[in-house]
């Protein structure tokens, strides 16, 4: 009696494997694609032999593939090469002081403390108030009237007894009744850089990350 012949586990686990890894290989599927193309070639019918322009096809198709999966490869070589001279540059940010979204202070300097805001539109009236984390004001910087853009206030912290760099911004701008909508700007000092999905990070002396597309100005 004839017994059904023991396939060794291992073999078939690695034949699994390689044929998986020939399948991604653009060289390995050429390859594969001319061998099968010759053997059709030489058992095909004489009476009926194969069409020239669908042999022209299926060469350019298999030429396009191999053609991305080349480009895609230089592709992910040139990005790496990018991420990498992004970061080299990113490093002449280090000891700079950039401008983005936020309320809070810039690191006082002889007990002056800097921060800006964007104007949507000219406002006949405009207070920056000065309060705690918990939103207490604790002080109030008239600006009067200005014109609707970026505008840089300062702030003497010289009779404040507490931490400077909890305290946070509010600005009031109106026209009479109006109120005129308003972006806070934080300066921050640039302490290092990385990337973060391919793109320049900045780390900031606060200890937060900010995105390099994020910055609004750089002094």
């Amino acid at each position: 009696m004839i017994t059904n012949p023991v396939v060794p586990t291992t073999g078939t686990t690695n034949n699994t494997a390689a044929t998986s890894a020939s399948s991604t290989d653009p060289a390995a599927a050429q390859d594969r694609f001319l061998k099968l193309l010759v053997a059709q070639l030489n058992n095909q019918d004489p009476m009926n032999p194969m069409d020239n322009a669908e042999m022209t096809s299926q060469m350019a198709q298999i030429n396009t593939v191999v053609g991305i999966n080349t480009l895609n490869a230089t592709m992910e070589t040139m990005s790496s090469q990018f991420t990498a001279m992004q970061v080299l540059q990113g490093t002449s940010m280090i000891g700079r002081t950039v401008l983005a979204e936020g309320n809070t202070l810039g690191t006082p300097v002889e007990k002056i403390s800097t921060a800006a805001f964007d104007l949507s539109g000219s406002a006949a009236s405009v207070q920056v108030n000065i309060t705690t984390a918990a939103g207490t004001v604790i002080d109030t910087v008239d600006l009067g009237t200005l014109e609707a853009g970026r505008h840089y206030f300062a702030w003497d912290s010289s009779n404040y007894t507490g931490d400077v760099g909890s305290l946070r911004f509010q600005v009031a701008a109106a026209n009479g009744a109006a109120k005129v909508a308003n972006t806070p700007l934080s300066p921050n000092m640039v302490v290092a850089t990385s990337t973060t999905d391919g793109a320049l990070t900045l780390e900031l002396e606060n200890g937060e990350s900010l995105a390099y597309n994020k910055v609004k100005a750089v002094f």
